[in-house]
């Protein structure tokens, strides 16, 4: 059963050791990843970004047992579980999925996790474009035309990384 649990990042490793030791079942952990390119001082930089920031997803086998969490609540790195994860099992497996769906070779989120609406306000993740704000004006196909500032442009759907802001 999979729950959402959060993290001390900088604890990571105790805590999937701490698991591993706690219970010995079958353990699976699943965090979705951004690559992002930023330049600073003329270089290009990639950074790798947390798409749940401290929460992470991990498939324990029998946690419906209370006796479970409570063994497990006091490992090192974890904060705590997220509470209602025995309910919402489907729309937990189901997100999980559509991540895996649209990440790519490396383990990365691809531009196509994010849906694109038409009139609504986004922030480039990459490219020269990084941390500006643009709006969508029309959609066609691969291209988009923006407005970046007073600038009318078009640019590549695949080219770039951009969330909803």
């Amino acid at each position: 059963m999979w729950t959402i649990i959060k993290i001390d990042k900088k604890k990571i490793d105790f805590l999937k050791k701490d698991f591993q030791d706690k219970i010995g079942k079958k353990l699976d952990f699943y965090n979705p990843k951004l690559k992002i390119t930023k330049y600073n001082k003329n270089k290009l930089i990639y950074k790798e970004v947390n798409l749940l920031g401290d929460y992470l997803f991990c498939y324990i086998e029998g946690i419906e047992e209370k006796l479970t969490v409570n063994k497990l609540k006091f490992s090192r790195g974890l904060k705590y579980f997220l509470n209602g994860f025995i309910e919402f099992q489907d729309e937990i497996k189901q997100f999980i999925n559509e991540c895996k769906k649209h990440e790519n070779n490396d383990g990365y989120i691809t531009h196509n996790f994010f849906p694109l609406v038409k009139n609504k306000t986004y922030k480039f993740s990459t490219g020269p474009f990084v941390d500006k704000i643009f709006r969508i004006i029309n959609l066609d196909g691969k291209k988009i035309e923006i407005l970046l500032g007073g600038l009318n442009t078009t640019i590549k759907k695949d080219k770039y990384l951009f969330n909803p802001v």
